[in-house]
């Protein structure tokens, strides 16, 4: 049997992959055969065979397990085929090739993720002896079998035991992975091995927290008190001997010694982070002298990292094959993220503010202090590397990334720049400015030394800008100086952080520089046109927002001609072949553009701004923030153009109209789906914002190809797009819809809006295509009105309820629900007296319209989005409450979850298996638990329980003790307060005071009737609360 599963494992390596399909499903076939299992331990076991197909073994091996082990796994399928004495031996003989360390790593490692799968369902009821077999081998391991033993225990910590397995084995792990750690006679890897999964029993740790506080408060302070004295030992150690660059090349000791005591430092570094964020007391005792050891380690660190990373141009950023780090730059990251935790504890912000007094500062010692000396330790770290000036110099982009902070190439630098705006808290822009007069004054800096402490005073200037605190003219001034040095220098990165900065610090200087702005605007623009380096161009192209949003606005008119001049100049000199790849320098001019398009939008249409902005979004197509920025400025063009009269949203048209059908054309013939669907957004907004009747032709320009789009096999943003856009059209000039007859088909804009409408409807059409049409259903309803439609009315409304029975997507949901729901503001009871007349086929049988619009209705109302949308929901539902038709108390709906009695987490394959119950109620009742639903939830920041993305420690407010150090949401973060300012935004759910009024006067108005006193009496005791309490909201 060997040699047959041999062949088709060989089969599911082949490139062809009918041939693999092929393969992995006769290898299914073989699952009912016991002896399968047992064959692929065994040919994982054979060094004969290919490593390729050991591997294979190996992976079959482990989707046999998850399919027909245990019921506990999600992928579990069944049945039962693998015996107990089967499992037994399976246990032993996988075990024994994961540790025996004889083996390829790649065999153990693949191996260890079985054994760890296993283990999941069988440990310790099945597999008692799998923890203890494993320990005691450790003390006596050779390097390799400790090797494996250890990747094993990471497997099953990170993703083998759950709370309960790993609770009752804690201890004894704990205490064996100490030993190792703390073994100098052990290889340096292996004991960094060791605190990397130490440092993973925390996450188990915080989830067994709040079931076995007192046990697990006691376990980890024993455990923290054990290793804290190694961790403050381990980074007390001085770095090793550092390798030349060709000793790196070769494997030797002294490689081994320093990338080994890099990682051993790098993974202390990071527990001891995690420590402090999650169980902050541990460390409370020993916070200061954590606080300057790490401090230690990074001065001692700036020298050999500027010597591989700034003068030499060595390989960062490197993990081996266990995922370890074992680069300096990776352990100074972790060293500065350290540190900035620590800051946020209350004995180093005390020590801190008794530095920063007012009586400190008076007596001169400020340059003693910390935030003096701390200074040039971070602009040391934030100098470019030499493999950033490589890449910089090759692709623009990545430099507009890192400027931008959107690279998940996190740096030295990015560290410092975090580091240094949570120091904003205290005077540090007062000790920067110091640092800069002795750094820009002696004569002896180089100019990375410049670019780096220039790149930090931008970060400064923006987290103090960020408080409304302004800088003192006479600070600002002196900068300044600094600024136009810099501007002249011959070093390129110099120039463009001088251009970046000067931006930043006339904004953060209110008006005492205003009259140097238009000055430094015209710099920039001069450099844009002359500089001969693209980075110093693209900086000062970005620098120009600033200053187009600081100047008066008579001032930033006169600079827009030159600035989409410059723009489109660079432009040209640019090689365009690649560009769709560079989205950050596609964004930063789209962003430029915009900010100078606003200045003035009436004046587009003297310059080519339009033609540069089409370009760029010709280009930016495929880009989502590319195309939302385009389209925010051709928005800002078009009501502006739109609020001067028709006269000039015509010109408008007449400029746009050719350039944006002939993209759909263009789009058409080379399927590039984002072109199309760019310029039918751009269309949209230009429908929007139209004037009430549109220009003469509009509709005929346009129709034909909407048309076209619906009926094609396009994405389904373009439908949507094209959707609203015809939306739009019939909203603003209904009668030159109805007029047009389209010249291919010879029909009538009338009967072609039906036709597109029956179409997005059909069951060829998916809910994502055609989640717009209720909104163009119910505009065509309102504009054409029962005159026009005719018999075509009740056909429509018969053919929304039908697609609706089979909606699931909760945007498309929504769309037709508000058809009935806009029709029931006024015609609640024809409403209900037609859908109840019709028929429609469903997965249960045959119902009637009534019956499916409102469960699908009142199932879905409280996912509801936008304000409009929920009001008019609301109201509608409050009218159709109000006719207490008969018909409706026949009608049964999904009402409260019925909660189980049980503590135990349900997982996805429980879900499957039992799923969630609900209670079956009337439609009247239900109506009355969605209206109270949206009177007592309105969205808010202030929330309780919303994390916004920040990781907190473990609470407990039984123990003020245990909470000593407790870290809390940083409200001083930029981050935390952007999330603030745009957490109700995000939430997708919004409400506003009109609507809450209409509600409490309706609750008001119906509160004494006896239909709604027999209906109170089934409300939980919940909602009987938030009724009662309406008044207070």
């Amino acid at each position: 049997m060997e040699q047959q599963v041999v062949d088709l494992l060989a089969a599911t390596l082949e490139p062809v992959a009918t041939v693999r399909t092929d393969a992995e499903r006769r290898l299914e076939q073989l699952y009912t055969n016991e002896a399968f299992p047992i064959s692929l331990v065994s040919i994982a076991s054979h060094q004969s065979v290919p490593l390729g197909i050991r591997q294979a073994a190996l992976l079959s091996l482990k989707k046999l397990v998850g399919k027909t082990w245990s019921p506990s796994f999600d992928e579990f399928e069944g049945p039962f085929i693998i015996g107990d004495a089967t499992k037994v031996h399976l246990r032993e003989a996988i075990l024994s090739l994961a540790t025996t360390g004889d083996v390829e790593r790649k065999i153990a490692g693949a191996a260890s993720y079985v054994v760890s799968k296993i283990a999941s369902a069988d440990f310790p009821d099945a597999w008692p002896s799998l923890l203890s077999t494993l320990l005691v081998q450790i003390p006596q391991a050779g390097d390799a079998q400790l090797h494996s033993i250890l990747l094993l225990l990471g497997n099953l910590v990170e993703d083998g035991f759950d709370e309960d397995q790993f609770y009752n084995s804690a201890i004894s792990l704990v205490k064996y992975l100490y030993d190792v750690a703390v073994d100098g006679a052990k290889k340096l890897n292996h004991r960094a091995l060791a605190v990397s999964i130490f440092r993973a029993c925390f996450d188990t740790m915080e989830l067994m927290y709040q079931n076995n506080k007192s046990s697990v408060k006691q376990f980890m302070q024993e455990s923290s008190d054990a290793w804290l004295p190694f961790f403050i030992d381990v980074l007390k150690i001085p770095l090793p001997y550092m390798p030349t660059e060709e000793e790196e090349d070769r494997t030797s000791a002294e490689v081994s010694a320093w990338r080994g005591l890099i990682a051993l430092k790098t993974q202390v570094v990071k527990a001891l982070d995690r420590i402090q964020n999650m169980f902050p007391q541990l460390l409370s005792a020993r916070t200061l002298e954590l606080f300057g050891t790490v401090w230690e380690s990074l001065q001692a660190h700036l020298g050999p990292y500027h010597a591989l990373y700034v003068v030499e141009n060595r390989q960062g950023r490197l993990e081996d094959a266990d995922r370890l780090p074992y680069t300096l730059d990776l352990m100074v990251i972790e060293e500065l993220d350290c540190i900035q935790t620590l800051l946020s504890t209350t004995i180093v912000k005390r020590e801190l503010d008794v530095q920063s007094t007012p009586e400190a500062m008076a007596n001169g010692t400020h340059s003693t202090t910390w935030l003096a000396q701390v200074m040039p330790i971070l602009v040391g770290y934030s100098q470019i590397t030499m493999e950033d000036e490589g890449l910089w110099d090759v692709d623009i982009n990545i430099f507009l990334s890192e400027e931008t902070s959107e690279t998940a190439n996190y740096s030295p630098r990015d560290a410092c720049s975090n580091f240094v705006a949570k120091l904003c808290a205290w005077p540090v822009f007062e000790s920067l400015l110091a640092y800069s007069k002795t750094t820009f004054e002696d004569g002896s800096s180089t100019p990375r030394i410049k670019e780096s402490l220039l790149y930090i005073l931008k970060h400064v200037l923006a987290e103090v800008g960020s408080y409304g605190t302004i800088i003192r003219a006479d600070s600002a001034r002196l900068l300044l100086n600094y600024i136009r040095s810099s501007i002249q220098d011959r070093d390129d990165f110099l120039r463009a952080r001088a251009f970046i900065v000067a931006g930043a610090l006339t904004t953060a200087a209110g008006d005492s520089l205003l009259e140097v702005v238009p000055d430094f605007a015209l710099q920039s623009l001069n450099a844009i046109e002359n500089d001969p380096s693209d980075i110093v161009k693209v900086s000062c192209i970005r620098v120009m927002q600033d200053y187009l949003k600081t100047l008066p606005s008579t001032s930033a008119r006169e600079l827009q001609v030159r600035t989409v001049a410059a723009i489109s100049g660079f432009l040209s000199s640019q090689d365009l072949s690649g560009i769709e790849e560079s989205p950050d320098l596609l964004d930063t001019l789209v962003e430029t553009l915009r900010d100078a398009i606003m200045a003035d939008p009436s004046l587009c249409l003297e310059h080519p701004a339009l033609d540069v902005l089409f370009t760029l979004a010709s280009y930016g197509a495929n880009s989502w923030q590319t195309t939302m920025l385009v389209n925010e400025a051709f928005e800002s063009i078009t009501s502006s153009m739109a609020s001067k009269g028709p006269a000039a949203y015509g010109q408008l048209c007449a400029k746009v109209l050719p350039t944006l059908t002939g993209a759909l054309d263009i789009g058409d013939m080379t399927d590039v789906s984002g072109l199309s669907d760019m310029a039918v957004s751009l269309l949209s907004s230009l429908a929007e914002n139209g004037p009430e009747p549109l220009p003469s032709g509009f509709v005929a320009t346009i129709m034909p190809k909407l048309y076209r789009i619906l009926f094609s096999r396009a994405e389904f943003s373009l439908h949507q797009s094209a959707t609203i856009t015809i939306k739009h059209i019939l909203g603003h000039d209904p009668n030159q819809v109805f007029d047009w007859r389209d010249s291919e088909t010879g029909k009538g804009g009338l009967e072609i809006i039906l036709l597109i409408i029956d179409r997005l409807l059909g069951p060829d059409v998916n809910d994502a295509s055609a989640a717009e049409v209720g909104g163009l259903a119910v505009e065509l309803v309102e504009k054409a009105g029962a005159d026009k439609l005719g018999p075509y009315l009740m056909q429509l409304l018969r053919v929304v309820a039908v697609r609706l029975s089979t909606a699931d997507h909760a945007s498309f949901i929504q769309n037709l629900v508000l058809v009935f729901a806009r029709l029931s503001l006024t015609n609640a009871r024809e409403v209900v007296d037609f859908l109840a007349q019709v028929e429609v086929d469903s997965q249960t049988g045959r119902k009637t319209g009534l019956e499916v619009v409102l469960r699908k209705w009142l199932d879905n109302s409280a996912t509801f989005s936008g304000y409009d949308a929920i009001r008019q929901n609301v109201i509608a539902l409050t009218q159709i409450y109000k006719l207490h038709d008969e018909r409706l108390n026949n009608i049964h709906v999904q009402g409260d979850l019925i909660v189980e009695q049980t503590t135990r987490i349900k997982t996805r394959s429980q879900a499957k298996k039992t799923p969630d119950q609900y209670s079956v109620i009337t439609v009247p009742l239900k109506l009355i638990k969605v209206l109270i639903q949206e009177l007592a939830n309105p969205v808010s920041p202030n929330t309780p329980g919303i994390s916004f993305g920040t990781r907190h420690s473990v609470s407990d407010d039984d123990d003020d003790e245990w909470e000593e150090e407790p870290n809390v949401l940083d409200l001083g973060s930029p981050r935390t307060r952007e999330e603030l300012m745009n957490f109700t935004e995000l939430s997708g759910r919004q409400w506003d005071d009109e609507t809450q009024k209409y509600l409490v006067d309706f609750f008001h108005a119906v509160e004494s009737e006896p239909t709604f006193q027999n209906l109170y009496h089934s409300l939980t005791d919940n909602e009987r609360e938030k009724l009662q309490r309406m008044d207070q909201h």
